[in-house]
C-alpha cells in the first residue's frame, strides 16, 4: 500500500518534470538571445542565465529528494520556492511590453509561468491534503 507522502511524490514528480523543461528552455532561449530581448540589464549575461537555472533547478531536485526522505514540511517548501521562480519570467513584462517581444519569447515565457502555476497549484493541493491529515 502507498502511503500519503509517496502518493504526493508521484503527483509531484510530473508537474516538476513538465515546469523543469520549460524553464530550461526559457532560460536557454533567453541566454542565446539574450541581446534581443527587449531592455534587459546589462549585468545579466548569458553565464548568469543559465547559472540562474542551474541554481533554481538545484532547490527543486532537493526539495524532491527531501520529500523522498520523509522531510514532507521542507521538501514542499521547496518544491514551492522552485515553482514560484517561474512567475519572475513575468518580469520581462516589467522591462517591456509584450509587443516588444518576439512570438518565441512570449510562448517561452508564458510556458514556464504557466507550468509553474500547475506545479504551484499542485504543491498546495499535496500541501493541504498532507498537512491537514497531520493534524487529525
Amino acid at each position: 500500500m502507498i502511503d500519503r507522502a509517496q502518493e504526493g511524490r508521484d503527483v509531484l514528480l510530473v508537474p516538476m518534470l513538465v515546469y523543469g523543461a520549460a524553464s530550461l528552455v526559457h532560460h536557454v532561449h533567453n541566454a542565446v538571445f539574450l541581446a534581443d530581448y527587449p531592455n534587459m540589464p546589462a549585468w545579466i549575461t548569458p553565464a548568469y542565465v543559465c547559472a540562474a537555472w542551474l541554481v533554481v533547478a538545484a532547490i527543486g531536485v532537493v526539495g524532491f529528494l527531501l520529500r523522498r526522505r520523509g522531510w514532507r514540511v521542507a521538501g514542499l517548501l521547496a518544491v514551492g520556492i522552485y515553482a514560484a521562480y517561474g512567475l519572475d519570467g513575468l518580469g520581462h513584462y516589467g522591462l517591456a511590453p509584450v509587443s516588444a517581444h518576439t512570438f518565441t519569447m512570449n510562448l517561452t515565457i508564458w510556458l514556464e509561468v504557466g507550468t509553474a502555476l500547475v506545479l504551484l497549484m499542485t504543491v498546495g493541493r499535496v500541501a493541504a491534503r498532507e498537512l491537514g491529515s497531520s493534524r487529525r
